[in-house]
C-alpha cells in the first residue's frame, strides 16, 4: 500500500483529515499546513532497434517481480522527465540514449505505489552495452510483434503507439524488400537504370523547368536552380541505385529527411515539396516512354511493374521528406 503521511513535516503534530478545495486532505491542526498528494511521475524509455525489436528488462523487485517491462523509474528532483527516462535506461539496461519523441502519457493506479503518471519516450541507442542493472534480473530485445506480457498497461500503450507511428513506413519498407526478392533480370526497371545513367542531367533539367513554372510549386521559382538541379540528379542516382539493389534504406532516409528539413527552413510549403517529387516521378516516366522502353501492347505487364516500382520509390521519398520537414519544427 502507498504510504500516507501521519505527522506534519513542518512541526511534527499529528495530521487530521479536512476538506480543502472540495477534497479530503491531510491537514496539520497546529500550523495549518496542507499536505497535497499528487501522482508520482514515472519516466519510461522505449528503445527500438533496426530489427523492430523492443528492449525490455525483467523486474527484480516488487511490484510484479519476474515480469518484463520497459526500462522505467521515478523522476528525481532536479531533472526533467526526459532526463529521468534516459537515466533509467542507462541504470536498468546499460545503454545511453537520445530522446526521439514523446510516445504516451498514462495515469495508472498502483496498489503498491498509489497514483502514478507514466510518461514514455521513444529513444535511440547512441552508446553503451545492454546489461541488467541492480533493479533488473536480465535485459533482452523482443520483436515488437511478439512481446511477452508486460508488467504495466502503460508499457503496452506505448508499444502500440510506437507500432502505429511506424505502420506506413514499415509497410513501404516491406514492399521494397518484397520487390527486391521478386526481382529478375528481365524487369523493365532494369532497362530504366541505363536510361537514368545516360540521361540524368536531361531529366533533371526538364524537371527544373517544370518545377519553376508549375502552379503547385511557386516557391521553387525563387530557389537556387543550381542546388535544385544538383539535388534532382542525386535523387535520380539514388533511384537508379535502388533499382539495382545497391541503395541502402538508411541512405534514402537520410537524404530525403534532410531535403524536407531544408525546405522547411526555406519556408517552402509541404504541399510544394511533395508536388516537386511527383513532378520528378512524372519526368522519369515520360523519359522512359520517350526512349522506347516499351513499344507493344504485350509489354503492358512490364510497364505495370515499372509503374509500381516508380510509385513505391517516390512514395518512400515523399514520406521521408515529409518526416524531415515535420521534425525540423
Amino acid at each position: 500500500m502507498p504510504l500516507v503521511p501521519r505527522f506534519c513535516s513542518q512541526c511534527g503534530a499529528a495530521l487530521v483529515e479536512s476538506v480543502v478545495d472540495e477534497r479530503t486532505r491531510e491537514v496539520c491542526p497546529a500550523c495549518s499546513t496542507v499536505f497535497y498528494r499528487n501522482p508520482l511521475p514515472v519516466a519510461a524509455a522505449l528503445a527500438l532497434n533496426e530489427k523492430r525489436e523492443v528492449l525490455l528488462v525483467k523486474r527484480r523487485h516488487p511490484p510484479l517481480p519476474g515480469r518484463w517491462c520497459l526500462p522505467m523509474g521515478f523522476a528525481e528532483l532536479g531533472e526533467t522527465i526526459a532526463e529521468a527516462a534516459l537515466r533509467e535506461l542507462h541504470e536498468e539496461a546499460g545503454i545511453d540514449g537520445r530522446i526521439i519523441r514523446l510516445l504516451d502519457v498514462h495515469s495508472y493506479n498502483s496498489d503498491f505505489y498509489g497514483d502514478l503518471l507514466i510518461v514514455t519516450f521513444e529513444v535511440e541507442k547512441i552508446g553503451g552495452t545492454e546489461a541488467a542493472g541492480d533493479d533488473a534480473e536480465e535485459t533482452s530485445y523482443f520483436s515488437i510483434e511478439g512481446l511477452p506480457q508486460l508488467a504495466f498497461p502503460a508499457n503496452q500503450r506505448a508499444v502500440e503507439a510506437c507500432r502505429e507511428s511506424y505502420r506506413e513506413e514499415w509497410a513501404i519498407r516491406d514492399s521494397f524488400e518484397t520487390l527486391r526478392a521478386e526481382g529478375t533480370a528481365e524487369m523493365l526497371s532494369d532497362a530504366l537504370v541505363g536510361v537514368i545513367r545516360d540521361h540524368a542531367g536531361e531529366i533533371a533539367d526538364r524537371w527544373l523547368t517544370e518545377v519553376q513554372s508549375n502552379p503547385t510549386t511557386p516557391s521553387y521559382r525563387h530557389a537556387d536552380p543550381v542546388e535544385l538541379q544538383r539535388n534532382a540528379v542525386r535523387a535520380l542516382s539514388q533511384f537508379s541505385q535502388w533499382l539495382r539493389g545497391d541503395s541502402a534504406e538508411e541512405e534514402i532516409r537520410t537524404f530525403y529527411r534532410a531535403i524536407g528539413a531544408q525546405r522547411r527552413a526555406d519556408s517552402f510549403g509541404l504541399h510544394e515539396v511533395l508536388s516537386s517529387l511527383m513532378l520528378l516521378r512524372k519526368q522519369v516516366w515520360m523519359h522512359a516512354r520517350q526512349h522506347g522502353l516499351w513499344r507493344r501492347a504485350l509489354e503492358v505487364y512490364r510497364v505495370l511493374e515499372l509503374d509500381r516500382r516508380l510509385v513505391l520509390f517516390f512514395d518512400r521519398a515523399m514520406y521521408h521528406t515529409a518526416k524531415g520537414y515535420e521534425e525540423a519544427a
